[in-house]
């Protein structure tokens, strides 16, 4: 099997949606998979998520992107930042995963080394990979960290990226589990802590997995070439 370049969506804590994804890709070393962002809050379980990611180093290349709700996370533990924003965002549930009760010396090293080790975007030679948005004119090393997090595309919806690269992306979700493809641009938040989907999608290929926090799978091979 030739290598895959995978991308998979905005996980939110939806631990058991990303098992059944995973089982279904079935990475192997030849492979990278590049997660998007938002792996914690308000899903059920964010620590069994970062324990999963972090099992799946073993299995193939993983690539981490920083998301919004790993920023303001971060804010909190590393930083000494006020929790009040985080906390409404869906700390409390990630918190709780963690069985929090005053100390976050809960959350552990190998845990904090996995926050440390995620970027800000990802570039292969066809595809760029951001959490949230860019700017179409400027490379992605220059990149506003408020567009490469925050900007949802209701907010700003880019053209072309200047590289003629084709964007993967996430952060705006789709409350209907569907996928926003405008060609130059693909979106795989799919909205699963919210009772969607998450979505993963080999990007070479066109291969796509959506799981849900039902162990329900939908998958659809690969386009035939023209």
């Amino acid at each position: 099997m030739p290598a895959r370049l995978i991308a998979i969506g905005d996980i939110h804590g939806c631990d058991q949606a990303l098992a059944c994804i995973l089982d279904a890709i079935a990475p192997t070393q030849d492979d990278t998979v590049v997660t998007l962002g938002d792996y914690v809050d308000r899903g059920p379980n964010s620590k069994a998520v970062i324990d999963r990611l972090l099992q799946l180093r073993d299995q193939c290349t993983v690539v981490a992107i920083q998301g919004n709700h790993e920023e303001m996370m971060l804010d909190v533990i590393q930083r000494n930042k006020p929790h009040f924003r985080w906390l409404q965002y869906g700390g409390v549930e990630t918190l709780d995963s963690y069985g929090f009760v005053g100390d976050l010396n809960a959350i552990p090293p190998e845990h904090h080394e996995f926050f440390d080790s995620m970027v800000d975007f990802y570039e292969s030679p066809n595809h760029l990979f951001v959490h949230a948005n860019y700017d179409p004119g400027l490379p992605l090393e220059k990149q506003n960290v408020y567009a490469l997090r925050w900007q949802k595309l209701s907010e700003h919806t880019p053209g072309p990226h200047s590289s003629g690269k084709r964007a993967v992306l996430g952060h705006t979700h789709d409350r209907g589990g569907e996928i926003f493809d405008i060609g130059h641009l693909v979106c795989l938040d799919t909205y699963c802590y919210g009772g969607g989907w998450l979505t993963a999608l080999e990007v070479n290929s066109g291969e796509l997995w959506q799981t849900n926090q039902q162990g329900q799978l939908r998958h659809q091979p690969a386009p035939e070439p023209n």
